[in-house]
């Protein structure tokens, strides 16, 4: 009897083993599944930003997100239901993430060609890289493999998403609780080399009357589109020259005290990241492998794998 229940242990710890193995994330998991899924997630995505180009931004964001908010598990992208409480509507969200629709494309497409098999939260990974490289960005090898979450958190998203008057040493927290250093922060931050913020985030900054570490000439143009009182939701762009280009521009308003929000200046404001920023303001094919990397990092979140989650059919509901 003794020598069975060994053997029963044996085979349980073989069993865990081998599941634990399994579910890792690896650039080939749809192989053999769903061998066009990348040149379909390809196509659909770059379609949809050549029809905006502004997209590629928001993608960007949409992925950043969803990983910050309980793992990378396409919980974002969760209509509300009587089940679920979104976190589309959650603060951080319901006024700017946007790009809803193209990842619903995309895995419309998917569906097509191989039901059930490739996850949300993958079209969400890939999209990101994609609109990254359709703008002159890097590109980067996204691990797959992820599952969809079957609940949305939206009181996650009010405390983990970083805010945009936040201080560097809170973003460096927010960072850090993600397992995130502080050069990831600074590359990840660059993705604001592209995009644009509405009025009420950046009007305290403009209007600070020389509280605010400010270009002058700077604050004066951005007050054109933003005005003191009223116009929360105009837009201006967060690089000023090239804002649909992915480029070290918003490195070097950085170094200009021209950074649009309070959480993009204090990135360089004499903390402990100046030298990252002014590093990247030098070299834009040191910011390019450094966003990559981070990207890549940042999408080893807390992803669902194996046997939990779902593969949801609709990026909107679950099953």
């Amino acid at each position: 009897m003794a020598t069975f229940h060994y053997f029963l242990l044996l085979l349980l710890i073989s069993s865990v083993a081998v599941n634990h193995t399994q579910a890792q994330l690896t650039t080939n998991f749809y192989a053999s599944s769903c061998p066009n899924a990348l040149s379909t997630i390809r196509t659909s995505i770059r379609t949809g930003i050549a029809r905006e180009r502004r997209m590629a931004a928001s993608l960007l964001r949409l992925h950043f997100h969803d990983c910050f908010v309980q793992g990378c598990d396409a919980s974002i992208l969760l209509d509300q239901s009587p089940t679920i409480t979104t976190e589309k509507t959650a603060p951080p969200n319901d006024k700017s993430a946007r790009g809803y629709q193209l990842i619903d494309a995309a895995k419309a497409q998917l569906e097509r060609i191989c039901p059930g098999v490739v996850s949300c939260a993958d079209v969400l990974a890939v999209a990101a890289k994609e609109a990254s490289a359709y703008v002159g960005g890097p590109a980067w090898d996204v691990k797959l493999g992820r599952r969809d979450s079957t609940a949305a958190f939206p009181d996650v998203a009010l405390t983990d998403l970083p805010f945009f008057k936040a201080d560097l040493q809170t973003l460096i927290d927010n960072f850090g609780a993600k397992g995130l250093s502080p050069r990831d922060m600074v590359a990840l931050s660059g993705a604001h080399t592209l995009g644009q913020a509405q009025c009420f985030t950046f009007r305290d900054r403009i209007y600070s009357n020389g509280t605010e570490d400010i270009d002058a000439g700077f604050a004066s143009t951005r007050r054109r589109r933003c005005p003191a009182v009223g116009g929360d939701d105009a837009l201006a762009p967060l690089d000023l020259v090239t804002p649909n280009s992915f480029d070290n521009n918003y490195f070097r308003d950085l170094v200009q005290r021209k950074g649009l929000l309070v959480s993009d200046q204090v990135l360089y404001s004499g903390g402990s990241t100046n030298s990252i920023v002014e590093e990247y303001s030098r070299s834009p094919s040191r910011f390019s492998a450094d966003f990559a990397a981070a990207m890549v990092r940042m999408g080893d979140i807390q992803p669902l794998m194996g046997s939990a989650g779902q593969i949801r059919r609709i990026c909107g509901a679950v099953n």
